[in-house]
């Protein structure tokens, strides 16, 4: 058993494509646009074909008065050419809690003028389609530090890429009364929607087609994403057409001025040593940067459960008018393709390792769910036979997922009751809205394809390696290949159905479902079959690693390494997670969710 970097470093690996200045830009070649309130230079990139602009500013800086306000678009500053060759500053950083700093998931000080945006496109770009990418992070740390370079190349330059960044913790998503009343609920996911309506009015010029736009992320990128989607009560913005939501992650979303998130606020002004002040919102308004940005990150770390972040987007009555489950089952959702999935140990990192015993067990429970009844509780034991686990320490290995032993006890990560516990988190914040947001787009004249993520490994965020790292030696490149391709089908051709040569990456052993025409076969989404790509792959050499102090994982790589799709029922699948979805979505008031 190896030891490893941080968690972040495996899923980030190489992906800054160079981290500030582009990496084999030529200077000579470097590309001028002129968006009318500024001029940007970039820089060509001789290696992939492609002109990068990075930090390019999509909205007024979010300081003093603008805090806790909707975006502004930027003022008139076109004096001169601004160069923009390096990465943003990111925003704030506000971790969760309990996650032990080796992963990553750290708060850390921040730039609160962060709201950039990086643009990739060929030099002979013409209305060519667009893919917008928000980033996860728990709504809490991360920024646009993904190189889209192997997907764009890898689907013949035949792209634009737009990755944006927007508020974070308690800048992006401080919520209560007195917020509401002074100021702007949600403003990270206003900050979002600004950057769309920017790509509507600026893409053209890189090349871009505004009717033709994908947006994209992971975790709380795919949570957001969903979010878009159901924002106003799911009416129409012709801002996007096709939806691409890779784990999205569905927190506790509560009403604005619930006593969760209002414990939040008043611990937050507490920290920012504006308790005594006659007006709380004014003195948050005026404080130093850096006191709001410890703030953010004590309430965090330090108020809520393992893995959760205090600070995420609520109901606020106007962007999201509901609770996001409950809009998804009544179908009130915009745009009209979705590719959805979900990886299969979602739960590990964000989900408490120690809880292995059922006094921890239920201790869990009731610390995670608190306003659970008793019957609640007694039908989510049923649900997960808590009352037939194990507690001890099992072999560890991958399930198969359409017959046993399923993920309920077993998986390469954990087993008996802690594996439970990875489970039943990764149903209630992951998978379960991945699979309610396939539904949702089940329906009239919208379509959804699903898949899941069952590579070794597949804990939250190791999908990411799959189409944006470079340097990443796991997955294999033929996985890489298929699962790029897959992704730039959906955002060029409307559908995620790829060549059987591109699925097998040219291995004779490879498994893929065979279709027509040369392709795969890739049912979409119904109500029905509920079907899912299972993507996986098989062979190579499985090696141990360790990124301390809990995570323990197996790593494929090697030669011989070939991939392996099937399809499969999703609502049967993995001993009946149909049925436990159908059971968070009974109890979602209490969650809430």
């Amino acid at each position: 058993m190896k030891p490893s970097r941080s968690i972040l470093s495996w899923i980030l690996a190489s992906a800054f494509g160079g981290g500030g200045t582009l990496v084999g830009a030529e200077s000579s070649q470097a590309p001028t646009v002129n968006l009318g309130y500024a001029t940007y230079q970039g820089a060509y990139n001789g290696s992939y074909g492609l002109n990068i602009w990075k930090s390019i500013r999509y909205a007024t800086p979010p300081v003093g008065k603008l805090r806790w306000q909707a975006p502004q678009p930027p003022a008139w500053d076109n004096k001169q050419v601004t160069p923009a060759v390096d990465q943003p500053p990111l925003c704030p950083q506000t971790g969760p809690y309990g996650v032990p700093a080796s992963y990553g998931f750290n708060s850390g000080p921040g730039d609160e003028d962060c709201l950039y945006l990086n643009v990739y496109g060929a030099p002979d770009a013409s209305n060519l389609p667009v893919f917008v990418w928000i980033h996860g992070g728990g709504y809490g740390v991360l920024g646009a530090v993904y190189d889209p370079t192997e997907l764009i190349k890898a689907n013949d330059n035949g792209l634009i890429v737009v990755e944006i960044q927007y508020r974070l913790g308690a800048f992006g998503f401080l919520s209560s009364a007195e917020v509401k009343e002074h100021g702007q609920l949600n403003v990270g996911l206003l900050d979002q929607r600004l950057a769309l309506e920017w790509v509507q009015k600026h893409i053209s010029k890189f090349g871009g087609d505004p009717s033709r736009v994908t947006i994209g992320g992971e975790s709380a990128g795919g949570g957001s994403v969903l979010l878009h989607a159901s924002a106003y009560g799911g009416k129409q913005t012709n801002l996007f057409q096709n939806i691409i939501a890779a784990s999205p992650y569905l927190p506790s979303t509560y009403q604005y001025n619930d006593t969760a998130p209002t414990a939040h606020y008043d611990k937050f002004v507490e920290f920012a040593g504006c308790s005594d002040a006659s007006s709380t919102f004014d003195c948050l308004v005026a404080a130093e940067s850096s006191a709001l940005q410890n703030a953010s990150g004590t309430v965090s770390t330090t108020q809520g459960y393992y893995g959760s972040w205090a600070f995420v987007p609520s109901i606020d009555g106007d962007y999201i008018q509901q609770r996001p489950s409950v809009q998804l089952l009544e179908g009130k959702v915009t745009g009209k393709r979705l590719l959805v999935g979900n990886n299969a140990n979602e739960g590990v990192l964000l989900t408490d390792p120690e809880v292995n015993s059922r006094e921890k067990y239920d201790s869990f429970v009731s610390t995670t769910f608190p306003l659970f009844t008793p019957e609640d509780v007694t039908s989510l034991n049923t649900a997960y036979e808590i009352d037939s686990l194990l507690s001890g320490d099992g072999i560890r290995y991958d399930t198969l997922g359409y017959t046993g032993p399923t993920a309920l006890y077993q998986s390469g990560f954990a087993t008996g009751i802690q594996q439970a516990v990875f489970n039943l988190a990764a149903e209630t914040n992951f998978v379960c809205p991945a699979q309610w947001f396939a539904e949702a787009f089940s329906s009239g004249s919208r379509q959804a394809w699903k898949y899941q993520y069952s590579l070794t490994p597949s804990y939250h965020g190791a999908d990411l390696n799959s189409y944006f790292a470079i340097d990443a030696t796991w997955p294999s490149p033929g996985f890489k290949h298929a699962m790029r391709k897959i992704y730039g089908s959906f955002i060029i051709n409307n559908t995620p159905v790829i060549s059987v040569e591109d699925a097998t990456a040219g291995e004779s052993n490879a498994t893929v479902p065979i279709g027509s025409d040369g392709n795969i076969q890739w049912p979409e989404f119904d109500l029905e079959g509920r079907t899912q790509m299972n993507l996986n792959t098989t062979g190579g050499t499985v090696t141990g690693t360790a990124i301390p102090p809990y995570l323990n994982f197996y790593i494929r790589d090697g030669s011989g390494i070939v991939n392996t799709l099937n399809l499969s029922n999703s609502y049967t699948w993995e001993g009946g997670r149909g049925r436990r979805c159908d059971f968070w979505r009974d109890v979602s008031e209490r969650v809430p969710q």
